[in-house]
């Protein structure tokens, strides 16, 4: 019987209350790891949100696939904050340098929301720091902590297309987006509003970008490939 391939989840460094203890930790939501159980997979949780680029565990993975959460900092991109964005820089780097070598060693890569974002920059792309102000409306993020929904439209010749299909129902919870697409990166979905909602990269087999959030959908079965492709099969 093979192994279960192992696959790194980035988290990030947060407050959070245990028990007696009240303290920062750690954290990558539940959903992610349950996701990568349930398809068959092995998680392996990288401090990234510690600015740590785990170097000997990346050459132990399978498969990586970098979580959701704060804006991603404009100075990766070359631009100023605006009033609005929460970057986590010390994250960025880490994550950034992650999902660098990753896409050298061709690892299998799912990048989920802020992931799809760093999966645009590392690329030499660029963001929306406010999807609100260009597009007139919050439909990517109607409100605070609640995972909204929307459809997107899906090429069905793509990596994510073969997988869902043309349309699918996805859950969104994000307002930043991609403006400027990264080199060798391909949109390959998209909201009725235009918004890229997949990246895919041209040259390697298995870089997967999407901007919503498939560990919250009862069926996941973006990260089932991921963890497939991972495995081998």
């Amino acid at each position: 019987m093979s192994a279960a391939p192992l696959i790194g989840l980035t988290t990030s460094l947060e407050p959070a209350a245990w028990g007696d203890w009240r303290m920062d930790a750690a954290v990558v939501p539940a959903p992610y790891v349950a996701a990568v159980l349930a398809a068959g997979g092995e998680p392996l949780l990288l401090p990234t949100g510690f600015g740590a680029t785990p170097e000997r565990a990346l050459a132990l993975l399978d498969g990586l696939l970098v979580v959701g959460g704060a804006d991603v900092d404009p100075a990766a991109y070359g631009q100023p904050a605006a009033p609005w964005t929460d970057p986590r820089p010390d994250r960025d780097r880490a994550e950034l340098a992650l999902l660098r070598r990753a896409l050298e060693a061709d690892l299998p890569t799912l990048a989920i929301c802020r992931g799809m974002q760093l999966l645009n920059v590392v690329r030499g792309g660029t963001l929306v720091q406010h999807l609100p102000q260009r597009l007139g409306h919050e439909g990517h993020l109607e409100q605070r902590g609640v995972f909204g929904t929307h459809e997107v439209e899906v090429d069905p010749r793509s990596r994510v297309g073969r997988v869902l299909g043309e349309r699918a129902t996805i859950r969104s919870y994000h307002h930043q987006g991609v403006d400027r697409i990264g080199r060798d990166l391909t949109a390959t979905a998209w909201a009725a509003d235009g918004t890229v909602e997949a990246l895919e990269a041209d040259d390697r087999r298995f870089a997967v970008g999407v901007l919503w959030h498939p560990e919250q959908e009862q069926e996941p079965v973006l990260i089932e490939e991921l963890v497939h492709v991972a495995g081998g099969r």
